[in-house]
């Protein structure tokens, strides 16, 4: 049976508006990849650069104020629109919490602190097994590896001491802990255990951003900007 050229037609028709939603579909969802991997690497640096001094003058505030993110995240998420940004907003809570305590207490140990940025980590794993909140997990499991990461470098180079002193002395005597620290850094063993690492969170941080979901962009926001975040501490400290 020969099909009508109307048929034809609106056959072609139909299968150009397939492959164009396809496309509208794929760009959609690259977009707000970039939109979670951008929102991930600032919510990143929000509790190094302004939840740590906070806490030095008012650690109590800093502490209520993660109810403050829950509740917002929650609010968000019952809204189809900003589903995405409540999720993100819930991993980034336990990022906030842990560094409120930490930051506010226990500042001068460095051996608790990884234990206490774990904090979250036990319901992070229940809603990722219940495929519930990815993004925002997920941001907060790539949140932890690059906190790992960078006590790992400070352990491996001996920066313990320098830690310590830098949480106990008054901040307008500590530009020559900061220069012995970098003395430290640039030698060959530092400089290879930075270069060492630095490619493991671009490893891990590249491959993520491979995948297509959204969830794994997140991650990928959170391991990449934590490079950026120990540069710009680097760069801080060489001209303390």
């Amino acid at each position: 049976m020969i099909s009508s050229p109307s048929t034809v037609s609106s056959n072609a028709l139909s299968s150009s508006d397939t492959v164009s939603a396809g496309q509208n579909s794929v760009n959609a969802q690259t977009v707000q990849n970039w939109l979670t991997f951008l929102a991930s690497g600032f919510l990143v640096s929000v509790p190094v650069f302004i939840e740590a001094p906070l806490v030095r003058f008012c650690p109590e505030i800093s502490l209520l104020m993660t109810g403050v993110w829950l509740w917002l995240a929650f609010y968000l998420m019952k809204r189809p629109k900003t589903h995405l940004w409540g999720d993100l907003l819930f991993g980034f809570s336990w990022s906030w919490l842990a560094g409120a305590i930490y930051w506010g207490w226990f500042r001068w140990e460095p051996l608790i602190h990884l234990p206490i940025e774990s904090i979250g980590v036990p319901i992070a794993l229940w809603c990722l097994w219940k495929k519930w909140g990815q993004v925002g997990n997920f941001f907060y499991v790539g949140s932890l590896l690059g906190t790992a990461i960078t006590d790992a470098y400070f352990y491996i180079t001996g920066l313990i001491p320098h830690w310590r002193q830098l949480m106990q002395v008054d901040p307008s005597l500590a530009t020559p802990i900061f220069h012995s620290a970098l003395e430290q850094v640039q030698t060959p063993w530092g400089t290879s255990w930075a270069v060492v690492l630095v490619n493991v969170l671009l490893g891990v941080g590249l491959w993520a951003m491979q995948k297509s979901k959204g969830h794994w962009w997140a991650l990928a926001g959170a391991v990449l900007s934590t490079i950026l975040v120990d540069s710009l501490f680097w760069v801080a400290a060489s001209f303390a």
